[in-house]
């Protein structure tokens, strides 16, 4: 039986390596043929003893990924080799030396920079995760390849993640939408980038998705009928013009859909813009920009634009290399349709990524600012003096960011993140320009330095060498460049500030007869409150500590106050002691496989309530906050701080109610709020704690929260609401 199944997987295996050199992008040579060859029968060998948790043999993995790299991202037969050859060296007997004697020095580089980033996603320290994504991204101006090839590692496993545990799948999934997805977006990976977003939804929020999901399968005939109807009539009015072009639909994902529903706060039903036609032409480099418009001008001619949602990124490409023109226009039936308009080389750069057809296969880099976005990305990380855990969130904020276009006083176009400020503009010219910014002009008009730019702006920077950087200026600025510059600048002020007050603290230290040595400084630290002895320092040297408190300091007994302080500080709160005997008596919450009974509060940011899915996230100071799994904190917690998630549940929630609110509009009947009261309270007998209604042109919105004991109770109460004449939405905060 055995034999049997070697023989089966063994076919198997041949065949996954016949169709990795198939779907390869590019036409591969004689010579890369045997080198993926090579890296094939090297990974063949090195795993031929391991398997994957699915059981299947392990080799399988890092084909799945080769194929990635060669049919998703597009890259050369040295990234197929490396991606066949990238856990070699971190789960088998070959070392880098072997490999480097095999393959050269090339693969060998790649293939230990990708075992470095994995080594370093292990760590479950918070601060050494944020750090390790720090070092993640070096690679991606050291070699972006090794990112490339990363990132499809990480969509394969994402593809794979049902054979691992419910915590792992949690983990992994928030990971990969807090990083790696962003990443892909960036680099300009939009297909991975959808796929990856779209599967780490599926494990994260599995009702969401299942729910979108299913509406999208049984929405299918009608959109591709639509689809068909007016890629038909386009053509009928292209193919006179002798263009050469091919029309095809695209579904938006699981996610963007997901997010419009939440950011629009909108229905499924009610999103205009499920799905995208693509109208990819073929024409030579200087004719590219002409034919786009053409083909604009034709479909306007037949169908009504909306001139908000016209983007012409031809002339201004986005900085990641990403070139199309999308307009939105009213088709049939009175649908709006966005259509998006490529040439066959724009249309290879969105699809595989502007890294792997540029940097890698002799293109014009001055082409786009990806070479100058990873210059300045570099810049920001070599930056050592800037938190690791902010320099994340910095970097995340600026990912998705989509662009404007502004002016230098010369003419010179700049591009910034939307929302950048007039202070982030001064840092794009120059770091020095940036700290000695007095004042700024836009469009000759005096601004203050949180001013939010728009395209077309002219910015004019007005310096002063006297000028130094204040720490409100971090709430000025947007950009992460201009973050790590300024916190850099504070920090170097901040150590000129405590050596000057290290000195005076040790004057009137020696006035009050207390010796100066690390002892007293730690002491007098705690007894202020402040973390380390560099705060100690500044506050003494900016005279924010007082003669006074030094005194107090002096006089009193540090053992028996330290000794109160805990004593004191061990005594519980009401509130804790009533989530403690809420805990024992009622047993709402356990924890761990073990369904351990601990102290916990609801945290604020979600309102959970009996049955909903959630987690408990163990904080610094307040203990166990309890999470909904759907919470918009819960990808940032799960992914940064998953050694502090705690597995929760509700195993008895029918004595006590909590507090939900949810949110009801509508056409303003007249008695449309008594009959809506009049089926909360006497109807479903659910206390009404707080109501608000307003109206406004005859639309009424109204803010209603409750005391119920359960979700289903909650659900149902929705439902009926829904039920009312006159009532367009109801949710749930």
């Amino acid at each position: 039986m055995m034999v049997v199944d070697s023989i089966k997987e063994n076919n198997q295996i041949a065949k996954e390596y016949k169709e990795l050199l198939k779907i390869s992008y590019q036409s591969l040579s004689k010579d890369d043929r045997k080198l993926i060859r090579l890296a094939f029968d090297t990974s063949v060998d090195a795993h031929k003893n391991q398997r994957r948790k699915s059981g299947e043999p392990y080799v399988f993995h890092p084909i799945s990924v080769a194929k990635i790299v060669a049919s998703k991202i597009g890259l050369d037969a040295t990234c197929i080799a490396a991606a066949l050859l990238h856990d070699v060296i971190e789960d088998t007997d070959y070392s880098a030396n072997k490999i480097t004697k095999i393959f050269g020095k090339k693969i060998s580089k790649i293939v230990v920079g990708l075992t470095k980033i994995s080594k370093l996603s292990k760590e479950e320290n918070v601060s050494l995760q944020a750090e390790n994504f720090r070092k993640m991204l070096l690679t991606l101006n050291d070699d972006v390849r090794v990112i490339l090839i990363k990132i499809a590692d990480r969509l394969h496993n994402m593809q794979t993640l049902d054979s691992m545990p419910a915590e792992k799948q949690i983990k992994i999934s928030s990971e990969t939408l807090y990083i790696y997805a962003p990443i892909a977006h960036r680099i300009g990976l939009y297909d991975v980038k959808s796929e990856l977003e779209d599967l780490g939804l599926k494990y994260t929020e599995p009702e969401i998705f299942n729910e979108i999901k299913n509406k999208i399968e049984e929405t299918k005939v009608d959109q591709d009928k639509y689809i068909k109807n007016f890629s038909r009539r386009i053509s009928e009015k292209l193919k006179p013009e002798n263009l050469r072009f091919k029309i095809n639909g695209r579904p938006k994902s699981i996610h963007s859909i997901r997010n419009k529903i939440i950011n629009k706060n909108i229905s499924f039903e009610e999103i205009y813009d499920k799905f995208a036609i693509r109208i990819i032409y073929n024409s030579d480099r200087e004719n590219e920009k002409f034919i786009a418009w053409k083909i604009y001008s034709i479909i306007t001619d037949h169908y009504t634009p909306n001139p908000l949602r016209l983007r012409d990124w031809i002339t201004s490409p986005r900085s990641n290399g990403y070139e199309a023109l999308h307009i939105t226009v009213v088709g049939p039936r009175s649908k709006w349709v966005e259509v998006q308009i490529r040439s066959e080389r724009m249309h290879e750069i969105a699809e595989k990524g502007f890294a792997a057809h540029y940097m890698y296969k002799g293109g014009n880099k001055s082409e786009t600012g990806l070479e100058e976005w990873l210059n300045r990305l570099q810049e920001v990380l070599e930056n050592t003096d800037t938190d690791a855990i902010d320099f994340v969130e910095d970097f995340k904020l600026n990912l998705y960011s989509t662009e404007i276009f502004v002016f230098t006083p010369a003419g010179e176009l700049k591009s910034l993140a939307k929302g950048s400020t007039a202070l982030d503009f001064a840092f794009s010219v120059h770091t020095g320009l940036g700290l000695k910014t007095r004042g700024v002009k836009v469009n000759g008009k005096m601004v203050p330095l949180s001013h939010v730019l728009i395209s077309g702006d002219q910015i004019e920077i007005i310096k002063s060498e006297n000028t130094k950087p204040s720490s409100n200026w971090l709430d000025y600025v947007k950009t992460s460049r201009a973050k790590a510059k300024i916190r850099t600048a504070l920090k170097e002020e901040k150590k000129l500030l405590a050596e000057d007050g290290k000195e005076i603290l040790r004057r009137k230290l020696k006035q009050l007869k207390i010796k100066f040595d690390e002892k007293t400084v730690n002491d007098l630290g705690n007894f202020l409150k402040l973390k380390t002895s560099l705060d100690l320092f500044y506050r003494v040297g900016i005279g924010k500590v007082e003669n006074n408190e030094l005194k107090k300091f002096a006089n009193n007994n540090n053992r028996i106050i330290n000794f109160f302080r805990k004593k004191i500080g061990r005594k519980p709160s009401k509130f804790n002691q009533a989530a403690k005997e809420i805990t024992n008596n009622f047993d709402l919450v356990v924890f761990g496989n073990e369904e351990d009974k601990l102290e916990y509060n609801l945290a604020k940011c979600c309102n959970a309530i009996p049955g909903d899915d959630i987690f408990g996230f163990v904080t610094i100071n307040d203990g166990i906050k309890i999470h909904k799994k759907t919470c918009s904190n819960a990808v940032g917690l799960q992914s940064k701080f998953a050694y502090r998630i705690l597995k929760s549940k509700w195993i008895d929630s029918s004595l006590l109610e909590y507090s939900s609110t949810i949110r009801i509009s509508g056409i303003d009947n007249l008695g449309i709020v008594n009959e809506i009261t009049k089926l909360i309270s006497n109807t479903l007998n659910i206390n009404i704690k707080k109501m608000s209604f307003d109206t406004v042109d005859n639309i009424f919105r109204g803010k209603i929260t409750l005391k119920v004991r359960t979700k289903n109770i909650l659900n149902d109460l929705i439902k009926r609401l829904k039920k009312i004449n006159g009532i367009e939405k109801v949710i749930r905060e």
